[in-house]
């Protein structure tokens, strides 16, 4: 079974789908880690200088090979974290000055050819994944698509929350500012821009708690393919 969900940022998608695939036993996968991983090579390699990237340079290193973008699952609770370049930056990319760029990072259309390549293959296996373009553009034969919406506010809030939980700083009105300008470059983007699939249920979250969620994907499951969750 393939079940892609997709929508806005800090809609709470990962932590959705991580308790979906525990309880129906199949893979999950954050594409948006991937770009998030993308972006932080860039970084740290320079391509990225007063919001302008170096699209050349990146270029050529995805088709030589230089970035290696893969899942680890050797930690206690077993949960995809990603690696660049064999070292598990999961951390490193939640923070600000990725979340910044990760946007624009992911317009780009050979880095989004790189994503999805990446992603497509482990279809077969049967996953849950959550993203951009999960149910348009990667796997549009999903069996299941869910697209999450929640108030801009209230996503802000979530973002700050998991900031201050880590012990880092965070800044309300710059997270907001994050939050509205990634809606908009995701929307509108040239290649696969987020909108919502045809086939795809709607789940708006915004004042409704994860175990919430989990009851309404059991009717979802139920009345769709007849399913007890």
């Amino acid at each position: 079974m393939i079940i892609a969900i997709d929508g806005y940022s800090s809609t709470g998608k990962s932590t959705f789908a991580k308790l979906i695939a525990a309880r129906l036993g199949l893979i999950y996968l954050d594409s948006g880690a991937i770009y998030r991983a993308v972006t932080l090579f860039a970084l740290q390699h320079g391509y990225i200088k007063d919001n302008v990237i170096d699209t050349p340079s990146l270029e050529q290193d995805l088709v030589a090979g230089k970035v290696e973008i893969s899942y680890n699952r050797d930690n206690p609770e077993g949960r995809a974290e990603i690696c660049l370049n064999g070292v598990n930056v999961e951390s490193r990319i939640r923070l600000l000055d990725v979340s910044n760029s990760v946007s624009p990072i992911a317009t780009l259309p050979f880095v989004r050819n790189f994503v999805d390549s990446l992603l497509r293959g482990y279809g077969p296996m049967g996953v849950v994944m959550d993203g951009r373009d999960i149910g348009t553009a990667v796997f549009p034969e999903a069996d299941l698509k869910i697209f999450m919406v929640a108030d801009a506010k209230i996503r802000a809030q979530r973002r700050v929350d998991q900031l201050v939980a880590k012990g880092e700083k965070a800044d309300f009105d710059e997270i907001y500012r994050n939050v509205l300008e990634r809606d908009y470059i995701d929307s509108h983007r040239e290649m696969n821009p987020l909108r919502q699939a045809e086939d795809a249920v709607v789940l708006d979250n915004s004042y409704i708690s994860v175990s919430q969620q989990m009851i309404w994907l059991g009717w979802v499951l139920k009345a769709k393919f007849d399913m007890d969750f």
